[in-house]
């Protein structure tokens, strides 16, 4: 708390502040108050020049980090509320962790259906498996995903049979050229899904849009999913570029 004190109190004031103004503002005293200041210029959180303290460039890269990610998580509310509305399945919003390589459903709104799909937000699979799994897969950093695919031993959870990785090279392909991915009751029995990436400036893929559903209903409506992931998931891309990068 004292730290977010010290930057509230240099942001107030608009201008740099000698350690006597800060000790006065956060009524502290001189030397504990210099213990917190010294590791944050060396930090470049704050920048000290002839006994004066102002926030340094790390302090305002935080800021706009803070920014950016609540601007994005606005601005991602939108695209899973227009595609929860025009399915009337549950959405989701997927991102990878490739510290563990797994896929993390993040943000969710759950369908009105009396039959639907769900599982709340913070629920992991497989990046092999899922839909959203493998699209944010297929727009991986080419040796990433090599190397994850060498290393990863995969076991289709439903059928507990091992996914044949020629196959599965073969289909991150595919969802590269496609720009989405289906998987028919793969990582849940009777569940299915379709996603598509929201692509970075580099092509890659750190998010991804999911639609999914209770298989029977889902197979009916997949021509108009299709068309309408390949509508919004473009979009959003677009929309959110300038938000992450």
């Amino acid at each position: 708390m004292r730290l977010l004190n010290i930057f509230h109190s240099l942001a107030k004031s608009g201008d740099s502040m000698s350690l006597a103004e800060l000790s006065a503002a956060l009524v502290s005293p001189k030397s504990s108050l210099l213990s917190l200041l010294r590791p944050l210029v060396q930090s470049g959180f704050l920048t000290q020049a002839t006994g004066r303290y102002s926030l340094g460039p790390k302090a305002f890269q935080l800021s706009l980090d803070i920014l950016s990610v609540r601007t994005f998580s606005k601005l991602i509310r939108t695209f899973l509320l227009e595609l929860a509305e025009r399915s009337g399945e549950s959405v989701y919003l997927a991102t990878i962790d490739r510290t563990v390589g797994l896929c993390n459903y993040v943000e969710m709104i759950e369908s009105q259906e009396a039959v639907r799909y769900a599982v709340p937000a913070g629920t992991s699979r497989p990046l092999f498996v899922s839909a959203a799994g493998r699209t944010l897969l297929a727009f991986q950093p080419p040796e990433w995903r090599d190397r994850y695919i060498k290393s990863t031993k995969m076991v289709g959870p439903v059928t507990k049979a091992a996914i044949d990785k020629a196959w599965l090279k073969e289909e991150l392909e595919r969802i590269q050229e496609t720009g989405i991915a289906i998987s028919l009751g793969e990582a849940v029995s009777g569940a299915s899904g379709i996603a598509a990436p929201i692509i970075s400036n580099d092509g890659t893929a750190m998010h991804a849009l999911m639609i999914a559903g209770p298989t029977e209903r889902f197979q009916k409506a997949l021509p108009d999913l299709k068309r309408l992931m390949l509508e919004v998931a473009p979009r959003a891309s677009d929309v959110l570029r300038d938000v992450r990068n």
